[in-house]
């Protein structure tokens, strides 16, 4: 079954914010990029919660019938990249999310307000 863009981004918010990640920001890359619709970027303050909430995503999605395409950066946590076709989700530690700063090159997306 493949999810609609909306009800996949809606899944991964909720997971990202159920292991309690910070900053959660989804962008709509619609009319920008046809790299994904949207993208999700958050960020955990340890090694072992960026890992958590990873695992939740993976989980969330699957339960749902979506796929995760590509998965990088687990092992290390500290940029986690998830690519769910419509939705790739960032993954930060804190310190890795202030230096990439990812929303100040995407700067052009509209942030997406309720999910």
């Amino acid at each position: 079954m493949k999810l609609n863009p909306e009800k996949l981004l809606q899944l991964t918010v909720t997971a990202v914010e159920d292991k309690k990640a910070n900053n959660v920001v989804a962008l709509d890359l619609r009319n920008i990029s046809p790299i994904s619709d949207y993208f999700v970027i958050c960020h955990g303050n340890s090694d072992t919660q960026v890992q958590a909430i990873a695992t939740e995503v993976r989980k969330v999605v699957h339960e749902a019938g979506g796929v995760i395409r590509g998965m990088e950066g687990v092992d290390s946590a500290r940029w986690v990249l998830m690519d769910l076709g419509d939705v790739v989700v960032h993954i930060f530690h804190r310190d890795e999310r202030e230096y990439y700063n990812i929303e100040r090159l995407w700067s052009d997306a509209k942030v997406v307000t309720s999910v």
